[in-house]
């Protein structure tokens, strides 16, 4: 039998291509808009409309992706878009092919993103038209009537292929595609908007919430190099994305770009850019703190690293022209890096604050393609230069940790045409030589970095703290023994009687200074603690307040939109001036006089001042009364100081504990004038718990050990006590407890 056989897919390789090729929600939508950047589109949109409070979907909820770009004509919609991997994106000779207008490189290869839109949704309607057309053209999809699996159509099972699907298209009058003004965020556009592609999906799958929707802006924004926006290589109006929920627009803040740079800039040890890895020549080339670097494959540093390079690109003796090495296939390619020290101490410029290490760590060494990101690459959680199992296998000192460098490689459809993106937009297909060589080019070039320049500068004369020369013990010992040796040498004696009598009086100016400057160190812990929420509403403010006049700059605003405006940025300044009048009692610290105060009385005011962020970690608070009021003479801003650190340390470790039920509980106790401050967390270490009071000692990943310490001293100077509960009745709750004592331990006054 000879017979000629042609090859028919059935239906439910649709759901490969869509539902299971792409990985997730955020990488559909970042599909469709990449069909909007080839497309020359100013602006792409996405709408979220009818949706729950909380992003719940319901039968009417629908997605709407809109552009303004070129649109498809019928010819272009019947040959392309209902044909995938059309070969029209590439040029005759394989060159890189770039958008007619905007002059940018083409993104999309394949057509896989016609296939993304079934990972949203089930309905599809897509509207599009063309400059110059009187007419737009309607494709109308409608899968819904086929189980998730495409085996059946209304629940009757039959053979199905994909060519048995059948697509409605149709043209009509303009309805959606017409002169108009469209806002985008906070830009008007109004020219050009009576063309381009609208995307309507319902029957939606999946589910969303409010986190997911800022997760998939934040991909999606991620698209474009963040280096480039940094750097300022990209003009700002070049590609408008926008968000909007239920016809809200949906806010994002730029604060953590302008965060990054001023950390690229005043923070890191080492500043690698302009880098060019240089395929003619096997050469890297770059500038390291400002100084240039040309450094060679050849070069005896790179050679050392056999475990990588010599791997990889050595191909034995060769007998006529000795060791013999294979040009790597990858092509020449672009890098920044930006390295930081997330040991750096307090002293050195290096040092990283808690929150600027969490804002590096959500950034890797990501790369961009045209300007474009190749995702995942860059992610947090993604090692695709194995640098992670090189530390965890071979040597934790071979290389930089994934989360101290930052940074990006560039590269090109024109230089690397043999690094392609794999069909489901999961990083580069892994296919002879070119993406091994790729990042074994820049794992090397990693290693030089750790092995040299970082290690120098590690073994830099590092700053050192002043050694306390007054050891009293020691001192005092040695001025006895002196005293000794000279009782028979009145005028000697009397000389050391004088230094001693000097170095006493140095010693107790230098104590008080201690004293004063514990005190401003707890002022500056206690503000530092309870400004986070003020801090997070005068961000919401300022955000409120650019897009206030924004909109009143574009004139898109109505009078009673202002005043709404202006009335939620007054409450939320309101709630500012009164968190700061509470905070203000630190400040008249030095000035107040002590007092009896209702111990209850501060506690409220702290109480305040942690509400929102007790709701935010759903922690639960519950004070309990016993007696009569607990009294204490003492001053307003002590007792706020101890509550903050108490509230501080407590929701800290709450926080950090994947439990449902999380308490803290205060029992003021006015039989026994005491205060004992409680909570449900992993307590403390029994290592952990002879040093919680000694100062810089800390189990934090980021304390500073000062807290507890500065509370008990402030304490015992007005002879009042803090100890950790021991003894089973002063223990009220399974994790931390702390007894605040208010009975003097001398009565002094």
């Amino acid at each position: 039998m000879n017979r000629s056989l042609k090859i028919r897919p059935y239906a439910r390789l649709l759901t490969m291509l869509g539902e299971q090729l792409i990985k997730n929600e955020q990488i559909a939508l970042a599909e469709l808009i990449k069909n909007s950047y080839d497309a020359d589109a100013d602006w792409v949109k996405v709408c979220f409309i009818d949706f729950g409070d909380n992003m719940e979907v319901s039968a009417k909820s629908i997605i709407i992706v809109e552009d303004n770009g070129e649109g498809m004509s019928f010819d272009t919609i019947e040959k392309s878009w209902m044909n995938p991997a059309t070969p029209n994106k590439l040029e005759k000779d394989g060159a890189e092919r770039r958008t007619l207008n905007k002059k940018r490189v083409i993104q999309g290869e394949k057509g896989i993103g016609r296939f993304a839109i079934l990972k949203l949704g089930r309905k599809i309607k897509i509207t599009t038209r063309i400059e110059g057309s009187n007419e737009e053209i309607v494709i109308d999809y409608d899968l819904s009537a086929y189980d998730d699996d495409f085996l059946t159509e209304n629940k009757i099972e039959k053979d199905l292929f994909i060519d048995d699907i059948n697509i409605n298209v149709f043209s009509q009058k303009p309805v959606i595609f017409v002169e108009r003004d469209v806002k985008v965020n906070h830009t008007i556009f109004k020219k050009s908007n009576n063309k381009g592609t609208r995307i309507e999906i319902s029957s939606l799958k999946g589910s969303w919430s409010e986190n997911k929707v800022k997760s998939a802006y934040k991909k999606i924004s991620s698209l474009v190099s963040i280096f480039d926006k940094i750097f300022h290589k990209r003009p700002d109006d070049d590609f408008e994305i926008g968000f909007e929920v239920g016809g809200e627009r949906e806010t994002f803040s730029d604060e953590d770009i302008e965060r990054l740079e001023l950390l690229f800039e005043n923070s890191s040890v080492l500043k690698i850019t302009d880098g060019k890895y240089s395929d003619k020549e096997n050469c890297f080339y770059f500038n390291m703190n400002g100084n240039p670097i040309k450094l060679s494959l050849d070069d005896s540093l790179i050679r050392g690293v056999k475990q990588i390079y010599q791997k990889q690109f050595y191909q034995g003796k060769d007998l006529f022209n000795g060791e013999a090495w294979r040009t790597p296939e990858c092509g020449e390619f672009g890098f920044t890096f930006f390295v930081f020290d997330f040991n750096a101490k307090d002293a050195s410029k290096h040092y990283l604050q808690k929150k600027e290490k969490e804002l590096l760590k959500e950034h890797r060494i990501y790369l961009y393609r045209d300007g474009i990101r190749v995702a995942p690459y860059g992610d947090p959680e993604d090692d695709w230069l194995q640098i992670d199992m090189f530390r965890g296998t071979k040597s934790v000192g071979m290389f930089l940790s994934n989360d101290q460098v930052v940074g990006c490689i560039d590269i090109s459809k024109k230089n690397n045409p043999k690094l392609k993106d794999k069909t489901n937009r999961e990083g580069l297909i892994e296919e002879g030589n070119a993406t091994k060589d790729f990042i074994t080019l820049i794992q090397t070039l990693l290693f030089y970095i750790r092995q040299h320049p970082y290690k120098q500068y590690q073994e830099r004369p590092k700053d050192r703290k002043a050694q306390s020369i007054h050891k009293l013990d020691q001192i005092n010992n040695e001025f006895s023994e002196l005293k000794e040796k000279i009782t028979d040498n009145p005028i000697a004696l009397a000389a050391v009687n004088n230094l001693v009598k000097s170095y006493n009086l140095e010693r107790n100016y230098f104590e008080k200074r201690i004293e004063t400057t514990e005190d401003l160190a707890g002022i500056g812990l206690s503000v530092e603690t309870a400004t986070h929420d003020i801090m997070l509403m005068f961000s919401k403010g300022l955000i409120a307040l650019d897009d206030l006049l924004k909109d009143c700059f574009a004139d898109s605003i109505s009078s009673n939109q202002i005043i709404g405006e202006i009335q939620k940025i007054r409450g939320i300044y309101s709630f500012i001036e009164n968190q700061m009048k509470d905070i203000q009692l630190l400040f008249k610290s030095t000035k107040q006089r002590r007092r009896n105060i209702r111990v209850n009385d501060i506690l409220n005011k702290v109480v305040r001042i942690y509400r929102s962020t007790l709701k935010r970690e759903k922690i639960e608070l519950n004070i309990n009364e016993i007696g009569s009021p607990v009294i204490a003479k003492c001053t307003d801003a002590i007792l706020l100081q101890l509550f903050i650190n108490l509230f501080d340390n407590a929701i800290y470790w709450l926080s950090i504990l994947d439990k449902k039920d999380k308490e803290i509980k205060i029992t003021i106790d006015g039989n026994n004038n005491q205060l004992i401050f409680s909570d449900n967390g992993q307590g403390i270490n029994v290592d952990d718990a002879p040093f919680i009071f000694e100062p810089f000692y800390s189990a934090k990943e980021d304390g500073r050990g000062l807290g507890l310490y500065i509370a008990r001293q402030l304490l015992e100077r007005i002879d009042y006590s803090i100890w950790l509960a021991e003894i089973k009745s002063e223990k009220v709750l399974s994790g931390a407890n702390f007894v605040v004592s208010f009975i003097k331990n001398e009565d002094n006054d």
